[in-house]
């Protein structure tokens, strides 16, 4: 809550960006106005900041759900908009712990379902379709492919709009490869996964169907393993092709790319074992099993001296399908409302998630063996 009061302090004080920036065409709502009209009739709602990239990226995307459903007035739902830098509580009332964070009330204001899906029109109107029963006017634009096991695989017709927007990492290859067909089994691991991770898609892509695509990527040889973000190739993977570096990967770019956070070692050192969480991909990743997290500042004294025994900890749980090593870095901008929202108040703070929840901090000795004690005690006698 201190979070998002101080910015929209200095928003107003700086004379901040309007919502009206954010889809022009959505109704803005006041603390006042959404519980008023909320509960009347189906609204779909954008929660953003006004600062935040990813936001600014849907805003077009926004305004035109917006266009085509506020302009009816027989229309099954109404697109709308809060300010979260101007109404804090009723964000935080609506569980609102990254931006942007769409949720679709169809029962009240109570009753809202978040939608963590590709952010393109096609895929925001067939959630709509799907949540309120009714049938999407074919635009003729092609749908998303449906995953298998996590795995999506791509098509002329599918690619640019899926890849548009988010965080996909996609295997270009050819099927007589006979690196591909050995890549293959690890590559369909790798997808199942991240298959409950909606910050990243995990896909591939046939060359020899779908030549056009691989010449504008600049994919000379198979498998070429790239990084997209929004559209556009960040990255070319080229390290082993192990489950475990591919995943270490993953866990690294959506790092990157929301915090930009720095790793622990050097880049020529081994990749850490420990997976770095932010505002984006913090719910996808505990939803699963059990994720023990540090939340932490990288000038805490304690933390730095704690920093070598949790790489030595997450090490311990390599491998363990149960249990995930994390941490949150609670200085990068786009963590605050995230560290905040989860009551943190000191560094380093050490949470256990199960399934979702928080179960346990730990506040004990941050000897390894205490730690690992700490996490194996909670986990039941068929997960050890």
């Amino acid at each position: 809550m201190l979070f998002f009061l101080s910015v929209a302090l200095c928003l107003l004080a700086l004379g901040g960006a309007s919502g009206d920036e954010h889809g022009a065409n959505a109704v803005t709502f006041t603390s006042e106005t959404f519980e008023l009209k909320v509960p009347t009739r189906p609204h779909f709602v954008m929660f953003f900041a006004p600062w935040c990239g990813h936001c600014k990226r849907l805003s077009p995307t926004w305004d035109d759900l917006g266009k085509k459903y506020n302009s009816q007035e027989s229309s099954d739902v109404v697109i709308g908009k809060v300010d979260c830098t101007q109404h804090t509580a009723l964000c935080s009332s609506q569980d609102v712990t990254g931006y942007p964070t769409l949720k679709l009330f169809a029962k009240g204001v109570e009753g809202g379902v978040k939608y963590r899906g590709p952010r393109d029109l096609a895929s925001l109107e067939r959630f709509i379709a799907e949540q309120l029963g009714t049938e999407v006017e074919d635009d003729g634009q092609a749908a998303v492919p449906d995953a298998l096991a996590g795995l999506v695989e791509f098509t002329d017709a599918t690619f640019k709009t899926v890849v548009a927007t988010g965080n996909h990492f996609i295997k270009f290859y050819a099927p007589w490869c006979g690196h591909c067909q050995r890549l293959a089994p690890t590559w369909d691991s790798l997808a199942k996964t991240f298959e409950h991770d909606k910050s990243v898609t995990i896909g591939k892509l046939d060359c020899t169907k779908h030549r056009e695509i691989c010449t504008e990527y600049e994919v000379k040889g198979y498998p070429t393993l790239l990084w997209i973000e929004e559209g556009k190739k960040m990255e070319k993977y080229s390290g082993d092709r192990s489950h475990g570096d591919l995943k270490a990967f993953v866990a690294k770019m959506l790092g990157n790319e929301a915090g930009k956070q720095k790793e622990d070692e050097d880049a020529d050192g081994p990749r850490s074992p420990v997976v770095v969480l932010t505002t984006e991909n913090f719910e996808n990743a505990i939803e699963q099993g059990y994720t023990f997290v540090k939340f932490f500042a990288p000038w805490c004294g304690h933390c730095k001296r704690m920093a070598p025994t949790y790489e030595e900890l997450g090490r311990k749980f390599v491998g363990h399908d149960k249990v995930k090593i994390a941490k949150v870095d609670c200085t990068q901008e786009v963590n605050r409302g995230l560290c905040s929202q989860q009551k943190v108040n000191g560094f380093p703070t050490l949470f256990l998630y199960k399934g979702g929840e928080q179960i346990s901090e730990y506040t004990g000795d941050r000897s390894l063996d205490d730690m690992v004690t700490f996490v194996t005690s909670h986990l039941g006698h068929d997960e050890l």
